[in-house]
């Protein structure tokens, strides 16, 4: 869980809710994949949305991205209506996300995604001239590339990384542009312990005035890097609260933590 300090300074930097979810749905034919969800997340607050497989938060994320269109219902951000905005809209406002598997350029290197993911959100990203190497793209890129420790493999291609290392980029990728708000879908799937103790460093050392919400079945990562936790179950929005609310609670432990738990 975030300390004192981090939570009073994203208090500061608040200024209101970076994302707002208004009865938000998301059918699929007969399928209520999302049902009339509802949720507010700060500006600089971290969140958490757990829920078993199948419980709607990927599709929630899809919704929230643009990737679907919303059934019903209003996304706002920044106080701004998005929800009939396309994605690329969505990405040049800040927000941002990273996916279940993988969307890397395989044979480039490290260092060229990080370059790419800046200019592909930077002015002038469709001139064909080539970036000085004193350009701030390139400067950009390099400083992401520290910023998610992977310096000692930035000439590396990505297809020769570990899954932990393709983790890391994507985060780095996602940081492209000083985005307001990233979505991290289940950042921590298939990671060795000390990858995981990666993460956690990672995500702590975000800025804090940048929110995230966080889709994890790891509840250890999960509960320790984030300020608030929703419960999602069969579409809908169950429980809020803090870590330590959602952890002792019994009904939460009953329909996520046991039979559902980390299936």
């Amino acid at each position: 869980m975030a300390s004192v300090n981090q939570l009073e300074e994203r208090q500061l930097l608040s200024t209101g809710d970076a994302l707002r979810l208004e009865g938000v749905s998301r059918h699929f034919g007969a399928l209520r994949a999302v049902e009339d969800v509802s949720f507010a997340v700060a500006a600089g607050e971290r969140r958490a949305v757990i829920g078993a497989n199948g419980a709607g938060k990927t599709t929630l994320f899809n919704v929230i991205t643009g990737d679907y269109p919303a059934t019903a219902g209003r996304v706002r951000f920044f106080g701004d209506d998005v929800t009939d905005h396309a994605p690329y809209e969505r990405i040049r406002a800040g927000l941002r996300r990273t996916y279940q598997s993988s969307l890397l350029f395989r044979e480039l290197s490290v260092r060229d995604n990080l370059f790419l993911a800046v200019r592909g959100v930077a002015r002038g990203r469709f001139s064909f001239l080539r970036p000085a190497r004193t350009s701030s793209t390139r400067a950009a890129a390099e400083d992401l590339l520290e910023r998610v420790r992977l310096t000692q493999v930035g000439d590396d291609p990505v297809a020769t990384l570990s899954h932990g290392q393709q983790r890391q980029l994507e985060i780095g990728m996602a940081l492209a542009g000083a985005p307001r708000l990233i979505l991290f879908d289940e950042p921590a799937a298939g990671l060795s312990p000390a990858e995981r103790r990666e993460l956690v460093l990672l995500l702590r050392a975000l800025p804090a005035h940048m929110s995230f919400i966080l889709i994890e079945h790891d509840l250890e990562i999960a509960l320790r890097v984030v300020d608030r936790v929703t419960v999602m179950h069969n579409g809908r929005l169950l429980k809020e609260g803090t870590p330590a609310e959602i952890e002792s609670d019994a009904e939460v432990q009953e329909i996520y933590m046991g039979t559902a738990g980390h299936a």
